[in-house]
This record gives C-alpha cells, sequence and structure tokens, in this order.
C-alpha cells in the first residue's frame, strides 16, 4: 500500500508539472482531480480470484420461474399447471437448501437426505422448466446399495419400455445365410459375418447395438477388446445373442434399454424425450424402475433403492420419492 501511495504521489507531480507547461488555468483542477483518485491497489492473485468467483457463484440465485409466454402458450389449463409444477420445483429447491446439512437424517423412504418429490410432481416439474434448442432426453439415475465389485451383487439386465425411448438405433446383426436374411427383413440397418469383423478392426462402428447368433459367437469373441469397453459386445443375459434374431431386431429397434449398475452402484438410462407427454414419462420411469428393482442381487445388504433422480439433458436435476415409485 505504502508503494502505491508513492506511485499516486509521483504521478500527480509529472501530471501538475505537465499541465503547468501546456495551460497553467487548468493547473490547479488538474493536480485536484488528480489527488483525489484512488490509489491504485495491487494486482489480486490467482488464489484470491479463484475465491472470488467461488463467492459469485455462491451467490447465484437457480430458483425457476415460469415465465409469461411460456404460461400463455399453454391456455388458462396449461398455466395452472405451469403454476403448480414450479411451485412443486420451488419447494423441492428450499427443503434441498435446508436439508443440506442434514443429508440422511430425512424420512425413511425419501432418499437425498429426505427432500423429494413423488413421481408425478417431478415430471412435471420438469417438463414445465425452459427447454434447450433441441429434443432433450429425460435421464434416470438410481443409487443402489450394493458393491459392483462383488459378483453377487451385480445389476445388469434390459428392459422394454411402454412408449419406447424416442431414439433410433443403428442395429447390427453377425449372421449369415438364412439368418441374415431375417435380420434384413427385420429391419436391422447392417448385416454380415467376417466382412462386418474387418470393418470393426478397421475402427468403424456404424452402430448402436450388436447382436449376434450363437454360431457366431467365435468370431464376435475375438473383438471383445473392442466392442466390451463401448458396452456393444453380444451377450446372451441381454438378449443380444439369440438364434431367433427377428425378436432380438425387433426388440432393439422398438426401445428396448440395457442398463447396468457402474463401479459406484448406480443404473442410469435415458427412458425416453421431453416431447412425450407427461404420462407417457411417467409410465417409463416406473418400468424401468421395477425392473431394476426387481433384479435385486441376493448378496445386496440393507437399503436397495437409496435415491432416485431425474434429469433433462441440458437441465437441472429433481430428487424422486422413492415411495411414489414403490408404491405405483
Amino acid at each position: 500500500m505504502a508503494q502505491a501511495k508513492q506511485s499516486s504521489d509521483n504521478a500527480s507531480d509529472v501530471a501538475t508539472e505537465i499541465a503547468t507547461e501546456i495551460a497553467p488555468e487548468v493547473a490547479s483542477d488538474v493536480a485536484s482531480e488528480i489527488a483525489s483518485a484512488p490509489a491504485s491497489s495491487e494486482v489480486p492473485s490467482a488464489a484470491e480470484k479463484k475465491r472470488a468467483s467461488k463467492r459469485d457463484r455462491s451467490k447465484r440465485d437457480t430458483t425457476i420461474v415460469a415465465t409469461p409466454d411460456a404460461a400463455s402458450r399453454r391456455g388458462k389449463k396449461g398455466a395452472k399447471r405451469l403454476r403448480l409444477a414450479h411451485a412443486a420445483l420451488a419447494r423441492f429447491q428450499k427443503e434441498g437448501e435446508q436439508g443440506k446439512g442434514e443429508q440422511g437424517k430425512g424420512e425413511k423412504g425419501k432418499g437425498d437426505g429426505g427432500f423429494a418429490l413423488p413421481l408425478a410432481e417431478a415430471v412435471a416439474a420438469l417438463c414445465a422448466t425452459p427447454r434447450a434448442k433441441f429434443d432433450e432426453t429425460l435421464e434416470v439415475a438410481m443409487n443402489l446399495g450394493i458393491d459392483p465389485r462383488h459378483a453377487d451383487q451385480q445389476v445388469r439386465g434390459t428392459i422394454s419400455l411402454p412408449h419406447g425411448t424416442g431414439k433410433k438405433l443403428r442395429v447390427a446383426v453377425f449372421a449369415r445365410d438364412e439368418k441374415a436374411e431375417q435380420a434384413r427383413k427385420a429391419g436391422a440397418d447392417i448385416v454380415g459375418a467376417e466382412d462386418l469383423a474387418e470393418r470393426i478392426q478397421k475402427g468403424e462402428l456404424p452402430f448402436d447395438r450388436c447382436i449376434a447368433t450363437p454360431d457366431m459367437m467365435g468370431l464376435v469373441g475375438r473383438l471383445g477388446k473392442i466392442l466390451g469397453p463401448r458396452n456393444l459386445m453380444p451377450n446372451p443375459k441381454l438378449g443380444t445373442v439369440a438364434a431367433n434374431v427377428i425378436a432380438a431386431v425387433e426388440a432393439a429397434k422398438g426401445g428396448e434399454v440395457q442398463f447396468r449398475a457402474e463401479k459406484n452402484g448406480v443404473v442410469h438410462a435415458g427412458i425416453g424425450r421431453m416431447s412425450f407427454s407427461e404420462s407417457q414419462l411417467r409410465d417409463n420411469v416406473l418400468a424401468f424402475a421395477k425392473a431394476v428393482i426387481a433384479l435385486k442381487p441376493e448378496g445386496a445388504k440393507g437399503s436397495y433403492v437409496q435415491k432416485i433422480t431425474l434429469s433433462t439433458t441440458m437441465g437441472l436435476g429433481v430428487g424422486v420419492d422413492i415411495r411414489s415409485v414403490a408404491s405405483a
């Protein structure tokens, strides 16, 4: 601070001398303005900038407000539903702030520290929030009380959602002769054998789901290092190794969702588009949640489903009351 003050005094003296030489009549005014100017402060360090940025972020208001434009587009009934949805979301955010210091002390079965919305309110709140410029996906994440590192606590399966996912999957099928022709008629995008394996080895993966007939697994097994990390490896437990290729292709094209518990015990999947109706999204969420609950492993101890969260691709997440899902 002493250096800054000395620098300010020196600048004042020099400016006064220059002003006196150029325009003596304004010299006094220039000197008074410089003298009254605040002394220059030191440049903040990187750590101080970081702390200031954190303080700014903590002060931001994240409350969602229903805009008049959004309400007018929905008419009188839509405006009422919009207000109710935003009221529910505001209540969730308020209770969430109050419960941050009391995680785990909420009512049993609610998850997320005791503050969560019933499924219907959670879906309505997300449908009422502002949308991105594209058709976002509604995603569900379920925190399970398991340790996937143990073989007897694995959770993995498939579910055909009542209303599909809204996403067009590209399906590849490893098959020969008659099975290959059946796969093409069923709607498979890519059908092949050795030629398809060569494309995959070159790094070409123009598909989202891979199906194989049992006799092709000897060939497909060599591609495990490529397909495995991408969750594309055909698996009998998931129905992607099947003699009935027609049923397998139709299931994949019809909105079948594969899920698997991650290392932290979280099962995550996209279960529909935000352009779906609220009832369609609720049905898909219930179907997915019940499929995961039905696969509770024998080795799981304590509470199995600990938390359920719904979120959109670019939006916020909303906790769901577990009891509203289990009792539906």
